[in-house]
């Protein structure tokens, strides 16, 4: 476990780099800003693109892996929600809750830190975690809060949530590799050369962002946030657990990696959502703040058992 604590550590201590940065003002919100569009529209695709377009399809559609991720995911989807409106919130807020529940940093942390941990056998399974989380949920958000201000469903609804997965480069960039991947072109070696370089840039662009995005996050509504950042780095990756092992039967080693895809920290793109809508920023912003604090011992557990016992 103490091995597994000290090569998690370094990912963290990049966060952390830029947490310090932006919070002695050395780095400016602005250039926060501008680093996160680097990475998400750059550099986090172009490694997506690569690691789609040089697997097999086989080795990243798993059907019987999606339904127990999702099944218990909607799990802990819902008993967040059940949580929040039992509380007197309104439904619009329950949607924020139940995803900060849920969606973790699969796409700024999980990538980079669960392939160069658990293996590039890691790519596939990984990647569906994030297509459920992106198209599913990330939807799903959209059309909670949209309907619910509406008080009804609406085709502008569906076109938002349609433009919405269109626009996002994460999605596009999986897919592009998928048609390529199925079309069997073999991409060219300068190019794959050339995603290789800038795909690197996305594992410490990526953790230093997120650090210096922390730096503006509030720490407000405390015990929600620690109800939420319980629900996300506790109550999902268990039942995850349950789901793909004792139900579903996958195999060992994709379970793992979808268990260690479940512990990890609340996704900023959950604030901007909130921010977005105005629905509850502070309280999404809370949950990144203290679940991604609370990880660094977690996140490190969950990935030490799963390379222990299902390794």
């Amino acid at each position: 476990m103490w091995d597994i604590f000290l090569k998690t550590l370094p990912f963290f201590m990049l966060i952390g780099l830029g947490y310090g940065a932006a919070r002695t003002k050395f780095f400016s919100e602005e250039a926060t800003v501008y680093l996160t569009k680097f990475v998400f529209y750059f550099a986090l695709s172009a490694m997506l693109f690569r690691f789609a377009a040089n697997l097999s399809l086989d080795a990243i559609l798993d059907w019987p892996f999606v339904f127990a991720y999702l099944s218990a995911t909607l799990v802990v989807y819902l008993v967040a929600t059940g949580a929040a409106i039992k509380r007197g919130a309104p439904m619009t807020e329950a949607a924020v809750e139940a995803q900060c529940a849920t969606i973790g940093n699969v796409g700024f942390l999980g990538i980079p830190m669960l392939v160069l941990l658990l293996g590039e056998a890691a790519i596939g399974p990984v990647m569906m975690v994030l297509a459920v989380d992106l198209i599913v949920f990330g939807s799903l958000i959209v059309i909670l809060i949209t309907g619910s201000r509406d008080g009804r469903m609406s085709p502008k609804i569906l076109w938002t949530v349609a433009v919405g997965l269109v626009k996002n480069p994460m999605i596009v960039s999986i897919s592009l590799g998928l048609i390529v991947s199925g079309l069997r072109v073999s991409v060219p070696v300068p190019i794959n050369e050339f995603l290789a370089l800038l795909g690197g840039a996305a594992t410490p662009g990526a953790l230093f962002a997120i650090g210096a995005s922390l730096a503006g996050k509030s720490a407000e509504r405390i015990a929600v946030a620690g109800w939420l950042s319980f629900c996300k780095l506790i109550l999902h990756p268990i039942a995850v657990a349950v789901a793909a092992l004792m139900i579903f039967n996958i195999a060992p080693y994709a379970a793992g990696v979808m268990i260690a895809a479940a512990s990890l920290p609340v996704a900023g793109n959950v604030y901007m959502i909130a921010q977005h809508y105005n629905v509850a920023p502070a309280r999404a912003s809370a949950a990144i703040l203290l679940s991604t604090i609370a990880s660094v011992i977690t996140v490190s557990v969950t990935i030490g058992w799963v390379t222990t016992y299902l390794g």
